[in-house]
C-alpha cells in the first residue's frame, strides 16, 4: 500500500508497510500512482504524452524512472505487502500481565472548573478524594511486582490536580526512590498540573525528581479563560502564565510541553501556537476537545476544514522557524522517519489495560484515565489485581487488525488502530473508530512528515 500527497510544494510519496517516505518529481508521482494497474508500455505513452513539454521529461528519462521504481519495488520500500496481520496479538502475548506504567490519579478534585472537563471537574462524575500515602504506596508496590524483567517504570501524578495532594506526591517518589535499587527498577515520573499552585517549592522538587511535566494552556488568554475558570468564574491565564515561564525557565527549556485544548471556540488553533511561542514556550501540543457530540464545545463538521487548514499552516511554520533558526515541536508532529517504533508496537496500540492503566485515589484500577469513573470498565484494585479478566481481554485483543474500518487506511501503522478511550465514547465500542479523529490524524500525519522531510532535505529537494 502507498499514500501519495503534495503539501509544501513537495510530491510525497509513503510506502505504508516499510515506513519509507520518496520525495519525487512531478514524473515520477504520477508514474508511481499508475505503476501498479497500468502495463508499462502505457504508462510510458500516456506520460509522454503529458509531458510532451518538457524537455526534462524524454521517453529515455521516462524509461529510466520506471526501472528506477521497480528496484525500489524490489528492495522492498515500495508497494510493500502488507504481512503484519499474523504478528497483531504477539506483543500482547509476549508481555502478558506484565505492567510498565501506572496513572495514579492522586487527586479527584480540582481547584478549576474547566467548561470542557471530561474527568467532571476532576471528579469522574463520583466523589472529590485525595490519595493517601499508603494507596499510592501500595500502587507502587503493585507496579514494581507487575512489571516483570521491565527496568523503567513510569508514573503520572494526575488528577483532578494533584498538587492539591503535593505532600503526597513528594511522599510516594521518595519511597520509589528508596525501593528502586534493590528492586532493580528505575522509575521515571511525570507531573501533569493546570499550574495555579506552583511555587519554588514545587519547581525545585519536579526539576530534581521529574522526568517531565506536562502544563496546561489553552493558548490566546481570550480562549484560555473562557474556560480555564476557578469557582468563582474567573480565568486562570495571569495566574498561571508567569508560573509556567519561571518554571520552564528553571528547567532549562526542556523535559516540559505545554498542553492545551482546543474546541469549537477555537478551532484556529494555531493563533494559541503562536501565543505559546511568543510566551517563549518551545515545547507544545494543541489537542482536540474530548466531550460529547451534543456539547458546546465540541467540535462540528464545519470546523473540520477549518482545523486541517491550521495542521497545515502550522507545518509550515515549524519549517519556517526552522530555517530562522527558531525550532520548536509539536507533539503531534513527533515523528522518526529512520528509527520509529517497533512493528508490533505500531499494530498493538498504546497498552492500555493491558500495560498501562489508572490508579483511584482509593485504588481501583482502571484501562486509561479516560475510563475512570466508570463501573463496567474496573479492572480490579492495586491489592487483588486484574478480577475482571473479560474487560482486560477485550483490550488486549485492540489492534489495528482488531478493527476493519482500519484494514485500508494508509496511517494505520502510525495511529495502531487510534485512542481506545474515543473509540468507545464515539461508537460504543473500543474496537471500533472516531472516524472525526481519524480525518484529524491523518491530516497531522501529512504534516508530521512534510516537516521530517523538510527538515532532513531542506532546501536541497
Amino acid at each position: 500500500m502507498i499514500h501519495q500527497y503534495k503539501l509544501g510544494g513537495r510530491n510525497i510519496v509513503l510506502d505504508v508497510c516499510s515506513g519509507a517516505v520518496h520525495v519525487v518529481d512531478d514524473a515520477a508521482y504520477d508514474m508511481i500512482a499508475l505503476f501498479e494497474k497500468t502495463a508499462k508500455e502505457d504508462v510510458i505513452r500516456q506520460l509522454a504524452e503529458k509531458y510532451a513539454g518538457d524537455p526534462d521529461v524524454t521517453v529515455d528519462e521516462l524509461e529510466e524512472c520506471y526501472s528506477q521504481i521497480e528496484a525500489l519495488r524490489d528492495a522492498g520500500s515500495l508497494f510493500t505487502p502488507d504481512t503484519f496481520e499474523p504478528m497483531a496479538d504477539t506483543l500482547k502475548q509476549k508481555t502478558s500481565g506484565v505492567i510498565k506504567a501506572l496513572c495514579l490519579h492522586v487527586a479527584h478534585t480540582c481547584n478549576l472548573n474547566c467548561a470542557y472537563c471530561f474527568a467532571s471537574q476532576g471528579k469522574y462524575h463520583g466523589e472529590r478524594a485525595v490519595m493517601s500515602y499508603e494507596v499510592g504506596k501500595r500502587a507502587l508496590d503493585f507496579l514494581v511486582e507487575n512489571s516483570g524483567s521491565r527496568r523503567n517504570l513510569e508514573v503520572d501524578f494526575f488528577g483532578g490536580e494533584p498538587l492539591l495532594n503535593f505532600d503526597v506526591v513528594k511522599q510516594l517518589v521518595a519511597y520509589a526512590r528508596s525501593i528502586e535499587q534493590d528492586a532493580k527498577k528505575n522509575f521515571r515520573f511525570t507531573l501533569t498540573t493546570n499550574g495555579m499552585l506552583i511555587d519554588d517549592d514545587v519547581i525545585d522538587f519536579a526539576n530534581r525528581e521529574m522526568h517531565n511535566v506536562v502544563l496546561s494552556l489553552d493558548g490566546r488568554k481570550e480562549i484560555h479563560d473562557r474556560f480555564r475558570v476557578d469557582y468563582a468564574g474567573h480565568g486562570s491565564w495571569d495566574t498561571i502564565v508567569p508560573k509556567f515561564q519561571k518554571f520552564v525557565e528553571a528547567r532549562g527549556g526542556k523535559n516540559y510541553y505545554m498542553r492545551g485544548t482546543f474546541t469549537h471556540a477555537n478551532p484556529d488553533f494555531l493563533r494559541d501556537v503562536e501565543t505559546m511561542l511568543d510566551l517563549g514556550f518551545t515545547e507544545l501540543s494543541m489537542e482536540p476537545v474530548v466531550c460529547a457530540a451534543d456539547d458546546p464545545s465540541a467540535l462540528t463538521q464545519d470546523d473540520l476544514p477549518i482545523v486541517l487548514r491550521q495542521y497545515e499552516e502550522l507545518a509550515d511554520l515549524m519549517i519556517r522557524r526552522r530555517k530562522a533558526g527558531k525550532p520548536f515541536t509539536f507533539y503531534h508532529y513527533m515523528i522518526d522517519l529512520t528509527a520509529g517504533p517497533c512493528i508490533y508496537k505500531r499494530i498493538s496500540g498504546c497498552g492500555s489495560g493491558t500495560e498501562y492503566m489508572a490508579v483511584t485515589p482509593w485504588g481501583d484500577l482502571y484501562p486509561c484515565h479516560q475510563f475512570v469513573g466508570d463501573e463496567a470498565f474496573r479492572l480490579g484494585d492495586i491489592w487483588h489485581g486484574v478480577t475482571n479478566p473479560d474487560v482486560q481481554a477485550e483490550f488486549r485483543a485492540c489492534n489495528v487488525y482488531a478493527r476493519p474500518d482500519c484494514r485500508d487506511c494508509w496511517a494505520k501503522l502510525y495511529c495502531s488502530g487510534g485512542c481506545a478511550a474515543n473509540a468507545y465514547h464515539a461508537t460504543g465500542s473500543v474496537r471500533g473508530v472516531y472516524k472525526y479523529g481519524c480525518e484529524l490524524f491523518r491530516k497531522r500525519m501529512e504534516c508530521a512528515i512534510l516537516a521530517a522531510v523538510d527538515a532532513e532535505l531542506g532546501d536541497d529537494a
